[in-house]
């Protein structure tokens, strides 16, 4: 059977997060990034069930911070980061959902341990009673954005890292991206962000589909930025890439970048790793001036959606964003279950 990704702003049944625990990344902030996880789950409660997954042990701490409004189970884990960890979500074409549960390698074996997360998947949809699509190559959620119709953005950065999937050729990698996720075009952006070390250049930090045709892309305008000719290396290539419609790409850029300090440590909190709700979008905000006018931007490119800013400096000093710490289950009919 051939399963298909749907995109981000199609209908959630809920959505999945998974409760901060690992001392040895978080140190001194870990209380500060329950707090924000914590507000993330709630703001995103507003406009859709949340689960919270949280390790054996963990779920009173995260329901005392979380609230009612979040629903918490346990089950064994050794890192929060479900968007890279957690099953993807794919639909038959008999309506039938189902997970699909790739390896994960703590990206790039970064993290030890890591074997709790690789099994998690597999657990969590067994527990929920879902199908699952499994397959031995590594793969995080935040790798890949998708419009639905056939058509995945990624980097090379990170897919063709020699540290995920070493004896695979980045023909096998498309195929394999094809066969599990239900897409027919691949469209490789050569760069993720340069200081993004941790994940080494998910999609996530670059651009994102939010609408079929409509691509938001993170486009710093400060040449002394990092990215600054990066990104636009990324854009021409998406300027020049039909979609696999043959629509060529609307593109919206995102100029904004915001640098801050936590835990005497420079972060940057990345606006575009965002998460996109039922009827919401949830954005990662650093307490900066300049989140005002990311926001702006997010909201033209999602017209129809609520946009929410969330405190995410101890999320962005763990690596990563709202997008990263959650993942999106698809609604389908009751008959289809």
């Amino acid at each position: 059977m051939t399963f298909r990704m749907p995109a981000e702003w199609t209908e959630h049944e809920r959505c999945l997060m998974a409760w901060p625990t690992r001392h040895d990344l978080w140190g001194a902030v870990l209380a500060q990034a329950k707090q924000e996880y914590a507000q993330v789950a709630r703001a995103i409660a507003e406009f859709e069930p949340v689960t919270m997954v949280a390790p054996p042990g963990h779920g009173d701490d995260a329901r005392a911070l979380c609230g009612e409004s979040v629903e918490v189970m346990e089950l064994p884990l050794d890192d929060s980061w479900f968007r890279d960890s957690g099953p993807i979500f794919v639909v038959g074409p008999d309506g039938r959902r189902a997970g699909a549960d790739f390896r994960f390698n703590a990206w790039g074996s970064k993290h030890h341990p890591y074997d709790a997360d690789d099994r998690v998947s597999a657990l969590l949809l067994e527990h929920l009673g879902e199908r699952t699509v499994r397959s031995e190559m590594v793969l995080e959620g935040g790798a890949i954005t998708v419009d639905g119709e056939g058509t995945l953005i990624t980097t090379e950065q990170c897919l063709l890292h020699p540290n995920r999937n070493p004896c695979l050729s980045r023909e096998e990698i498309e195929a394999e991206l094809k066969a599990g996720l239900g897409v027919t075009k691949v469209i490789w952006l050569p760069f993720g962000g340069l200081l993004d070390t941790e994940t080494d250049g998910h999609v996530d930090g670059v651009c994102a589909f939010v609408a079929p045709g409509r691509v938001l892309v993170q486009l710093p305008d400060d040449p002394d930025h990092p990215d600054h000719a990066r990104m636009r290396a990324n854009r021409a290539v998406l300027e020049a890439t039909p979609d696999a419609q043959g629509r060529t790409l609307e593109i919206i850029d995102l100029p904004q970048s915001a640098f801050t300090e936590v835990d005497g440590a420079p972060v940057e909190v990345g606006y575009l790793n965002f998460y996109l709700a039922n009827g919401g979008v949830v954005v990662p905000v650093a307490g900066l001036p300049q989140d005002a006018e990311a926001l702006a931007v997010i909201a033209t490119a999602c017209p129809d959606r609520k946009v929410v800013g969330v405190p995410a400096r101890a999320l962005a000093h763990g690596g990563g964003g709202v997008h990263c710490i959650t993942q999106q289950v698809p609604a389908v009919p009751d008959s289809s279950r």
